[in-house]
């Protein structure tokens, strides 16, 4: 079979999706079938050098020569929205340029940009047409435009862009032949705006269970590399302190436990407010607060604490499920979340045994539950569930890549006639 990936970002490019997207490839060829990807040439998160390498390779061939790589000319990602949108619709117009042309039995996309699946209706379309079969879209919903915008407070409902970006939302979700979204709550979202129950599957993003594993404080080189204290209760929080991450309650809950002398925060952030939250750490004797870590240290970062804390601001709980769940889990370390309890993640810790949710917004109710959970660790009380046994069986890569594969390989065999 052959599949057609239009994507807005590609290796060397890095973003929260890439390495879902590696392993779906992987997960494809090795069940016979063929993909060829139209992205642009890379530009997040790369140096001036690579971006002029790939200026002039336009061409790759990768896994063997069963995954080609063809790429267009684009100009830089700006932190400017109007040279934002100009790269979005000038990437579309090229990819549909290119795409049209290709032959594909299957058009496969994620949902960033948002244009992105309105994308590839139209270029499965024209490939349906052109060659005269049947060409399926599959639409990847990891992120719902435009209520992300409206929960990051970047507009509010009824604006003129939530009207353009509802518009898109319906066109996408009319013309795709299955949507994968990543969650419970993502379903109910779409399923209310009339998209068809039939036609949604929900597929967790997973981790590769292999690379990420609990690790015994005493075998964790971040204790000596950090100087934490190991008979300390350690509370870690790793992430962004961004707008909708309301991250900065944890800081607010260590001003709550500061005089708790044995519970001490771990952080390890970036973000937009990262900068002020190390300026306010400065008054908390007991936080400890640094850069993020390469993702290769996330097994010691989440095997760290006694407990992991997760966090969103008040009403943005369901926007998705973050991706850290797993991780933590898989290191069998329990969460505390300041979260919506409204929210997938709190049914996910409900029924895996993994932890608790605390309204978000409250630094009492956060601070509460921590010291709850020193109390139960100071009495010996560790009857924990094997919350990573729960990670094998619902978000292991293996279980949720071999599901994709099934899905895009659907009435493969009912197809008409390849395009000559």
């Amino acid at each position: 079979m052959n599949l057609l990936f239009l994507d807005a970002y590609f290796e060397p490019e890095t973003i929260a999706y890439t390495h879902l997207e590696k392993d779906l490839i992987q997960g494809l060829i090795e069940n016979n079938n063929n993909i060829q990807i139209i992205c642009p040439i890379p530009t997040r998160g790369i140096t001036d050098s690579v971006r002029k390498e790939y200026k002039n390779r336009k061409n790759d061939e990768l896994c063997e020569g069963r995954v080609k790589v063809r790429r267009f000319w684009a100009p830089k990602e700006r932190k400017n929205p109007i040279m934002r949108a100009f790269r979005y619709f000038w990437c579309n117009f090229r990819a549909y340029q290119i795409g049209k042309r290709v032959n594909a039995d299957v058009v496969f996309s994620n949902s960033t940009p948002p244009t992105q699946g309105a994308l590839c209706a139209i270029v499965a379309k024209k490939i349906a047409k052109r060659c005269k079969k049947k060409v399926s879209f599959i639409y990847n919903l990891q992120d719902i435009f435009p209520d992300s915008l409206v929960n990051a407070g970047m507009t509010r409902g009824g604006s003129l862009l939530w009207k353009i970006g509802r518009k898109i939302e319906n066109y996408t979700y009319k013309h795709a032949d299955k949507i994968i979204v990543i969650s419970e709550g993502f379903k109910r979202n779409i399923v209310a705006k009339g998209v068809p129950e039939d036609k949604i599957t929900v597929i967790s993003n997973w981790i590769d269970s292999n690379s990420v594993q609990p690790v015994k404080r005493e075998d964790n080189k971040l204790i000596r590399e950090f100087g934490f204290s190991p008979d300390k209760f350690l509370v870690v929080y790793a992430g962004n302190f961004g707008a909708a991450q309301g991250a900065d309650i944890v800081l607010k809950a260590a001003e709550c436990l500061k005089d708790e002398t044995n519970i001490e925060f771990v952080i390890f952030g970036g973000g937009a407010y990262f900068e002020d939250a190390k300026a306010q750490s400065v008054l908390l004797p007991n936080v400890i607060i640094n850069g993020l870590l390469p993702q290769d240290r996330v097994s010691e970062v989440y095997s760290l604490g006694d407990v992991s804390l997760i966090t969103c601001r008040l009403g943005t709980g369901n926007a998705g499920m973050p991706s850290k769940v797993w991780s933590i889990m898989a290191c069998n370390t329990p969460i505390i979340a300041s979260f919506d309890i409204d929210s997938d993640l709190a049914d996910v810790l409900i029924s895996s045994g993994a932890g608790i949710c605390v309204q978000p917004g409250s630094a009492e109710a956060l601070a509460e539950a921590i010291k709850d959970a020193y109390m139960d660790y100071s009495a010996g009380n560790k009857s924990l569930a094997d919350i990573r046994k729960y990670v094998m069986q619902h978000a292991s890569k293996d279980v949720c890549v071999k599901k994709y594969v099934e899905i895009m390989m659907y009435d493969v065999e009912h197809r008409g006639e390849s395009c000559l």
